[in-house]
């Protein structure tokens, strides 16, 4: 719970301070283990132009490891930790064969791909209604970049 307050935090800093120069968010750069980087710049790589008809907006500090569209901004952050709330009977939701932890319980805005061999955390503003249109294409580019864990593995 006190690394999803950290990064809501963290990310509503940055929607305040988006405003710094036009389509330029400002967003925590992600430190990827160093055998995950390529799969994290692979991914991030892939990622699509719009989302929520929202464009793709410039990182300050620049990362090949992160996206971010719109205002309020929507995040994408690979080869974050392992997120403190995941345990074994935490409540996941499934979307497109990628586990995703969502947070805080009850209306969360944090979303972290779990069971994967990188962890990729996305930050959907509640503004942006319900998350399933992009989770559903991040998640198709998941499944297709970042290597699954064992059965049973989070």
């Amino acid at each position: 719970m006190r690394r999803a307050a950290a990064t809501l935090a963290a990310l509503t800093a940055l929607a305040a301070a988006s405003g710094c120069a036009s389509g330029t968010v400002r967003l925590p750069a992600p430190s990827p283990a160093p055998e995950a980087r390529d799969v994290c710049r692979d991914l991030v790589e892939r990622l699509p132009d719009t989302l929520f008809e929202q464009p793709r907006a410039e990182l300050d500090p620049a990362t090949p490891y992160a996206a971010a569209w719109g205002d309020p901004p929507i995040a994408l952050r690979c080869g974050v930790a392992r997120p403190a709330a995941l345990a074994p009977d935490s409540e996941l939701m499934v979307v497109e064969e990628v586990a995703w932890l969502p947070e805080p319980p009850g209306e969360p805005t944090l979303y972290t791909a779990v069971g994967r061999e990188v962890y990729v955390e996305m930050t959907l503003p509640a503004s942006y209604g319900a998350p399933a249109q992009g989770l559903v294409r991040v998640s198709e580019l998941i499944a297709e970049e970042v290597p699954a864990l064992p059965s049973g593995e989070l």
